[in-house]
């Protein structure tokens, strides 16, 4: 079934990528060549939110390549709490320690997992039918179980639980937000994001003082005291205290409050985004036929460079840094 849902979303990338953009972006002015780059020891195979595999099996997190080979055959989900969390061939969900010195621990549970993280001793994952789960790092028991609906068809984005003190967030196939206590294992709350029936999966979340900003490819969420919901067709999404930026299908970037109020909006005809980053006092927005567009942070200024890349790159959003086939460039 995983492979199902994640080859249904890609084909869905891919025919809505030919009926969309007959028409590509052509900025008016490029101001040069972005020339502050380098280069990887391979080039990109496979991306989940938190880091990247390589051609050759390196790892490459935010901050770049790692000292660490992904074992053969398996597939990345999360780099968490000191772990690389992967997916074996027969199923099982393997935790490999980054740094050498602990031995790796196996879970034979022998079934699709869309998504996992590890902290403090337990263990959050998320299967590829929706169902929840928490397990003991220690005992490798099973603490927590949780069932909800299986969904038909997913964003190939899949956000990983998220850990926040004694809670837990699971990140629905669903669009929605379950709040378990990992303490007294009970289901607190559950919060929707999105509603839409297919490709409705949370593929971002961010918490920063309190305050929790989530999206689907169909909205986003801004939750505190208040709960805020916006509906926008999203490519991309970056947060920080600041506020919110996303970029959007229809060629837009749109900046946001922390509470969602509309700040200001640029559209840049035919673009098709594949990444955001904020870096200081600069919001910077990778387009996919090779250009970065460098937009202060009210979006009333920008600056167009050129960049050396193919249309068909797959793009890991490090820190301070924008990679892609064998290459990154640096904008911090």
């Amino acid at each position: 079934m995983r492979y199902s849902l994640i080859a249904l979303a890609a084909g869905a990338a891919i025919l809505m990528s030919g009926c969309s953009h007959k028409e590509v972006f052509k900025p008016d002015n490029v101001k040069g060549e972005w020339r502050n780059a380098g280069h990887l020891s391979a080039s990109i195979r496979q991306v989940s939110p938190s880091a990247a595999v390589l051609e050759n099996g390196n790892l490459l997190s935010g901050e770049g390549e790692k000292k660490f080979k992904l074992p053969a055959g398996h597939r990345l989900i999360n780099l968490s709490g000191g772990w690389v969390i992967t997916e074996s061939a027969e199923g099982n969900l393997v935790l490999s320690p980054l740094e050498e010195g602990t031995e790796s621990v196996t879970f034979e549970v022998k079934r699709g997992i869309a998504a996992a993280t590890v902290q403090e001793g337990i263990v959050a994952v998320l299967f590829v039918n929706n169902e929840m789960a928490l397990y003991s790092l220690d005992s490798k028991k099973l603490l927590f179980k949780e069932s909800s609906n299986p969904p038909v068809a997913v964003d190939a984005r899949i956000a990983n639980p998220f850990f926040l003190k004694e809670l837990v967030l699971f990140l629905t196939l669903d669009g929605k937000i379950v709040i378990v206590n990992s303490e007294t294992k009970q289901v607190l709350r559950s919060v929707v994001v999105s509603s839409e029936e297919y490709f409705n999966n949370i593929t971002y979340l961010n918490v920063i003082d309190n305050h929790l900003v989530a999206s689907t490819g169909y909205g986003v969420l801004a939750l505190s005291q208040k709960e805020g919901r916006e509906k926008y067709d999203i490519r991309n999404i970056a947060y920080t205290a600041e506020g919110i930026w996303i970029t959007t299908k229809q060629g837009e970037i749109i900046a946001l409050t922390p509470t969602l109020q509309l700040r200001a909006k640029k559209k840049f005809p035919f673009a098709h985004f594949v990444g955001i980053s904020v870096q200081n006092d600069r919001v910077y927005v990778l387009e996919k036929e090779g250009y970065m567009i460098a937009l202060s942070k009210n979006l009333l200024e920008y600056d167009v460079y050129d960049v050396d890349m193919q249309d068909d790159n797959t793009i890991f959003v490090g820190e301070g840094r924008f990679y892609f086939d064998d290459r990154y460039i640096n904008i911090k």
